[in-house]
Formats: structure tokens, C-alpha cells, sequence
């Protein structure tokens, strides 16, 4: 039996066993999820969440890895969930994001979590939102969200972050994934990664050309900024925290953050509450009740829209 408030005053206090415990509860779906989440809501909402993403090998884990360095150079509290692909054997993460940011794992400042995709889509883990919160609420001043490498649809992140962040890099056809992907449409930050190698400002240049294609900004909107690094060494990492810091001022300013926040929010009730219906609907597999409308399918009585109009209304009813 888990002690959810001794938990959740734990997790407060800063101690890592304590946030692990919880955001094992929320990854094993736990029957203590709802108690948990009840009890973390009125200590969430001061994080700011960030979300990092690009494709394989633009060096995100390292300029995770960086960011954690600056941020807790400003005396803040930092959580990290690096979501990796998951193992084909064991279903679990592959852990590769929390080997490259050992460096930090003693500081009582930071804590780090990989998390497993178990084959979701849009380069998340399903329970995403959920720990989230569990480090908003364990105190964390900033939770940066690192994606597995994402391509031109698996854009999730910038459902779930205040700010996004995009990672390229030279010489890997990152302009020409960002020319067709919908990855133009989700950044607020762009970071040329590996500006030290030859084609670093042509990225740059071609990024920001097509930015200026795409875009139909009204005066005062925010335009994204595009940020040369090279992270492994630290260098221009300070550019974008102040350039994270100014797109926060932006928002709060302006109404976005709350706005964005409050579609998270939206978000993630509609994603339980479809996930709910979904294990209902699954329950019924070899009931009488789809058997029938399955039946009457094929017999040409009905189609497959009414079919399912019928049993969702039955579920609703309680039927």
C-alpha cells in the first residue's frame, strides 16, 4: 500500500527516491494515479517546461546536458525527462540520455529521468504530462523535456512545453527535413548545433530564409530566433537561455503562457478521457453488443458510423 501524502511531502522536500516512486506510479498506470494527481494539483503550475527536439545526432542530450549547467549556475532547480527509444526485448528505455548526462547525477539540484516510448508516436512517452507535473510539483524551476529524435510529424512536444526548442545541425539535411516538415510550425527557438563544423551558417541562413516564407507574424508577434552552439564545448548556451528567457517574457506578457497552458490542460483531460473510453470499448471484444452491430454490418442493416454512434451513446448511458 503506498502512502500517497507522505509521498508527495517527500517529493517536496527534494528527495530523488521519493519523485522516482511517483513517476513509476504514473508510468505503471497505477491504481494510486488518481489519489496522486489529486494530490500534486494545487503544487503544480511555477515550472517552466521546455521541450527539446530535432532529429537523431543533433546533439540534444548535449545540449540538455548544457542547459542543466546554466540553469543551475542560476541557482535553479532543474528536472530533466529524457524520453528514449524503447528496448524491443524489455519494453523499457535504453537509457543512453541519462549515461550522457551522468555528469550532473550527484547534484541534489537535478533530477534526471529517462523515460520509455513503448511505442507511442510524436516522439513522447504516453506518460509524459503526467511526470511532468510530479517534477513541477517536487519543485523544479525548470523541467527541460529532451524527445527521442524526432522526424517531420512527431511534433508532440510542442503540446506539452511552454517553450520548444529545435535542434539542428550542419551537414545532416536538417534544412531540408525543416523545408517540408511541420517542424517549422512548432519552435520557438531554433539552435544550430555544432556550429563549429563547415555549413553551420548556411544552415543558419537557409533556417532562417525559410522561416521568413512561412511566416505572417502581425507586429509585436513573437519570431523565432535562431541560436548557433556548440554544446559540447558550452559554447553560445548562455545565448539560449537568454533566448528562453525572453520568449517566457513574451508569453507572460502577452497572455500565451497561460494560454498554452490551459491547452495542455485541455489536452491532456481529452487524452485520459479517450484512453478511459478506448479500455471500455476494449472490454466489449466478444460481447453480444458489438457482436450484434458487427453482425448488422455486414448484413448492410447499418454502417460503421452509426455502428459506433450506437455504442459510444451505450457506453455514455452506461449500457
Amino acid at each position: 500500500m503506498v502512502d500517497v501524502p507522505q509521498l508527495v511531502e517527500q517529493a517536496r522536500q527534494g528527495r530523488p527516491r521519493a519523485v522516482a516512486r511517483l513517476i513509476s506510479l504514473v508510468e505503471g498506470a497505477s491504481p494510486e494515479l488518481r489519489e496522486v494527481m489529486a494530490a500534486l494539483a494545487p503544487l503544480t503550475g511555477n515550472a517552466y517546461v521546455v521541450g527539446l527536439t530535432g532529429s537523431p545526432g543533433v546533439g540534444k542530450s548535449t545540449t540538455t546536458s548544457a542547459l542543466v549547467t546554466a540553469y543551475r549556475k542560476t541557482g535553479k532547480r532543474v528536472g530533466v525527462l529524457a524520453v528514449d527509444p524503447s528496448s524491443p526485448f524489455s519494453g523499457g528505455a535504453l537509457l543512453g540520455d541519462r549515461v550522457r548526462m551522468s555528469e550532473h547525477a550527484s547534484d541534489p539540484g537535478v533530477y534526471i529521468r529517462s523515460m520509455a516510448t513503448r511505442g507511442h508516436l510524436g516522439g513522447l512517452a504516453w506518460a509524459a504530462p503526467q511526470a511532468i507535473r510530479v517534477l513541477d510539483a517536487a519543485g523544479c524551476d525548470v523541467v527541460l523535456v529532451e524527445t527521442v529524435g524526432v522526424g517531420q510529424s512527431e511534433v508532440e512536444i510542442a503540446s506539452q512545453a511552454d517553450t520548444s526548442v529545435v535542434l539542428l545541425a550542419p551537414g545532416m539535411g536538417d534544412g531540408i527535413q525543416a523545408a517540408k516538415a511541420g517542424i517549422l510550425e512548432i519552435g520557438d527557438v531554433y539552435v544550430v548545433n555544432k556550429a563549429d563544423r563547415d555549413g553551420a551558417d548556411a544552415t543558419a541562413r537557409e533556417l532562417n530564409h525559410m522561416l521568413g516564407l512561412g511566416e505572417s507574424r502581425a507586429a509585436g508577434d513573437w519570431r523565432p530566433p535562431i541560436v548557433k552552439t556548440v554544446a559540447a564545448r558550452g559554447e553560445g548556451v548562455d545565448e539560449v537561455v537568454e533566448a528562453l528567457e525572453k520568449h517566457r517574457a513574451w508569453m507572460e506578457e502577452r497572455g500565451v503562457l497561460g494560454e498554452r497552458r490551459r491547452s495542455r490542460a485541455a489536452h491532456e483531460v481529452e487524452t485520459i478521457a479517450v484512453t478511459a473510453l478506448r479500455e471500455r470499448i476494449g472490454d466489449l471484444r466478444g460481447d453480444r453488443r458489438l457482436d450484434a452491430l458487427a453482425e448488422r454490418i455486414v448484413s448492410g442493416e447499418t454502417d460503421p458510423y452509426r455502428a459506433a454512434d450506437e455504442l459510444v451513446e451505450g457506453l455514455t448511458n452506461g449500457d
